[in-house]
């Protein structure tokens, strides 16, 4: 069933991709255009995480340790509990479930922001990559964003995870486990009409998603794979608008959903008008 890209609105810079699980180019706009990425660049600490728990640098139950200098809030939920004494297992997982800001910034610096920079390039990757620790503000002498991908390696990466090439197998497995409780299902996923709190298994028309999301005041990211009864699509979307006259998250989401709704039809089989039918 052919993928077919709703009207993207030219106010916002947009990177799109969509390939098979073989790789093949299912739909495109602009895909080697550099976004800013918000939160998707998590996934390379996790990757690194994952990564160190196989070959037993870091342990499952070893504690994180939050430094003074790097505690945040807004996204998430640690920088809200009274208990911040998690494992690194379960600060992985807040990542992944919420895109914990407080639980990434101890990983990153349990890890070493040098390290974690390290992953994209040796994963093949030019032109994205996480930058930097979350911050409360970020003034000129930071770096300039927290990450920043295209479309077309974003979305190799989500094909490459889901196949289990990242790494290795169990690696590959393991952040997708940790991916598989984001609870954000506001963009692209918002269309696959899943429950946003319990899909790690199969779930509406029998679609597994597995998925990490970035949102700031003028950008909107969702990358993932998605498999269902008909077939398998890696998928990244993401949308800046940085210096435009309004904001633009109604035009970006409605976008966003109708590239959902795309992705579903094809995964799934379904054409629209036996879903009208239903």
């Amino acid at each position: 069933m052919p993928i077919v890209l709703p009207a993207l609105d030219p106010r916002a810079t947009w990177s799109v991709r969509v390939v098979a699980d073989d790789g093949t180019v299912l739909a495109e706009h602009a895909p080697d255009v550099v976004c800013e990425t918000a939160s998707v660049g998590k996934v390379f600490l996790l990757i690194e995480v994952a990564r160190r728990l196989e070959t037993g640098e870091l342990s499952a139950d070893q504690r994180i340790e939050i430094p003074a200098e790097h505690v945040v809030a807004d996204s998430g939920l640690l920088y809200r509990m009274r208990d911040r004494q998690l494992s690194v297992y379960d600060a992985a997982l807040l990542v992944g479930a919420v895109s914990d800001n407080l639980a990434t910034n101890a990983l990153l610096a349990m890890c070493g922001l040098a390290a974690v920079r390290a992953v994209a390039p040796a994963l093949g990757y030019e032109n994205t990559s996480l930058l930097d620790f979350i911050r409360n503000e970020r003034t000129p002498d930071l770096p300039w964003t927290p990450s920043y991908g295209t479309a077309a390696e974003l979305a190799d990466l989500m094909r490459r995870l889901a196949a289990g090439e990242v790494i290795s197998p169990a690696v590959s497995a393991q952040v997708s486990t940790w991916l598989a409780a984001d609870t954000d299902t506001s963009m692209v996923a918002d269309a696959l009409l899943l429950d946003p709190l319990a899909h790690a298994e199969a779930e509406y028309q029998g679609m597994i998603l597995r998925h990490k999301t970035g949102s700031t005041s003028f950008a909107r990211i969702d990358v993932g794979h998605l498999a269902g009864p008909a077939a398998g699509v890696a998928y990244a979307v993401a949308a800046n608008w940085k210096g435009a006259a309004k904001d633009l998250r109604a035009p970006v989401l409605d976008a966003m959903r109708a590239i959902g709704e795309e992705l579903r039809r094809h995964v799934t089989g379904r054409a629209r008008d036996e879903e009208e039918a239903e």
